[in-house]
């Protein structure tokens, strides 16, 4: 599981590394762009079972760390997709890749904010 750690670092969301290498890849089109969005993503029951979002902006700074050092092979029509999607109202709302459709959902725990003093 790679983490997206968004910010100075208070929120921290775990996907799967394939998952993750897809967000960067539209991440770093739009932000080449000077585009702003909501990436969204579903939670699980250990975190609220509820949905959670985050504003993407050039200013804010983004890391993206994978826990393997493979290359994930990108699946173009879903980085396609999902770069139109970020540019609607709703912003980009994380799905499986198109052959299922099912909703991106977060591991246990996978979302911890971190207070800094």
């Amino acid at each position: 599981m790679g983490t997206l750690v968004y910010g100075s670092g208070n929120l921290r969301v775990e996907f799967d590394d394939r998952v993750l290498a897809h967000i960067q890849a539209v991440v770093g089109v739009k932000v080449r762009r000077n585009e702003r969005f909501f990436l969204s993503w579903f939670d699980t029951r250990a975190v609220g079972d509820g949905r959670s979002a985050a504003w993407i902006a050039p200013e804010i700074p983004l890391a993206f760390r994978f826990t393997t050092t493979a290359q994930h092979r990108l699946n173009r029509p879903w980085v396609e997709a999902m770069i139109l999607a970020a540019g609607s109202s709703a912003g980009l709302v994380l799905t499986q890749e198109p052959d299922t459709g099912e909703p991106v959902v977060s591991e246990d725990n996978s979302v911890k904010r971190h207070d800094r003093s």
